[in-house]
């Protein structure tokens, strides 16, 4: 392969990985938000809250992409 050819098929494995990112982040944060709930009796305050955290840890990761991409 050329090194031209090599390195726009490293950046499509990263690009393609960015959704899987997300998405596990998110129901990530969803699933310990539900667990806690269920554990401390809490409905749904520990649910949103670690909701809002995967979501924002999801954007963290897409701002990581976009940063990463500039330097490509």
């Amino acid at each position: 392969m050329k090194n031209r050819d090599l390195k726009y098929l490293k950046e499509l494995a990263y690009f393609s990985s960015v959704g899987l990112s997300v998405s596990l982040s998110i129901f990530i944060g969803l699933g310990i938000g539900v667990w806690l709930d269920k554990k401390f009796e809490s409905n749904p305050w520990m649910t949103l809250i670690f909701l809002g955290l995967g979501i924002i840890a999801g954007f963290r990761n897409i701002g990581l992409a976009i940063k990463k991409s500039r330097k490509f």
